[in-house]
């Protein structure tokens, strides 16, 4: 296991279960979205003073164990 995804958690009791950044209300799907819409880490970690540059690479780590898991069915161009 990517010893990054200790980083995250994941509480019933907080965002209604969803994956957030430890000992933060930041989903991971929130920092995912704005980096796949093109906002560079920099200009996120400017929006969110709170992480670290390893908070947005447990984020990316725990999209892709997600992805070893689940299949997203995509448009075939």
């Amino acid at each position: 296991m990517n010893p990054l995804l200790q980083r995250i958690s994941i509480d019933p009791a907080v965002c209604g279960g969803k994956p957030c950044i430890k000992g933060t209300r930041i989903w991971v799907s929130l920092i995912l979205d704005f980096l796949a819409d093109g906002m560079s880490e920099a200009e996120f970690l400017a929006e969110y003073p709170q992480l670290a540059h390893d908070d947005v690479l447990a984020a990316i780590a725990y999209g892709a164990e997600a992805a070893r898991e689940q299949v997203i069915p995509v448009t075939v161009a």
